[in-house]
């Protein structure tokens, strides 16, 4: 299953637009969208990475108008980034180059009873993939 996951994960990788945002900047931008406004530190742990590397990054993603720096609503003292509606739209866009690439793989390789279990076992491999 690992090596499957991992040579899929590649492949997906593979079928990004070639002028996109680097796969760090999306996996942040991926957090930020699904989880909310975040810290830069919270942001760190969620994707492992240093906190330099994505103090750099945001910083990045902020100049672009990707993310929004705000005060955070229960210590006025930090700041948080949240996803702005262009950040939105690039991640957006990352991803519709790649689903239509997997949706394309599964219609012509795969039957409608394999594509049923796919379907399924992705709920499950979510599960798995947040656990601890």
């Amino acid at each position: 299953m690992r090596r499957a996951t991992q040579r899929l994960s590649r492949r997906l990788q593979a079928q990004r637009a070639p002028d996109g945002l680097s796969l760090t900047k999306i996996s942040l931008l991926g957090h930020l969208a699904r989880r909310g406004p975040m810290a830069a530190g919270a942001l760190a742990t969620a994707d492992r990475l240093q906190p330099q590397s994505v103090t750099r990054v945001l910083a990045e993603l902020e100049q672009a108008g990707h993310i929004e720096r705000v005060a955070n609503p229960t210590d006025r003292r930090q700041r948080v980034f949240s996803i702005s509606a262009a950040g939105r739209a690039a991640l957006r866009e990352d991803m519709r180059w790649r689903d239509e690439w997997l949706a394309s793989a599964m219609r012509a390789g795969l039957s409608d009873a394999e594509r049923e279990v796919i379907v399924a076992a992705a709920a499950v491999l979510e599960r798995l993939a947040d656990s601890e």
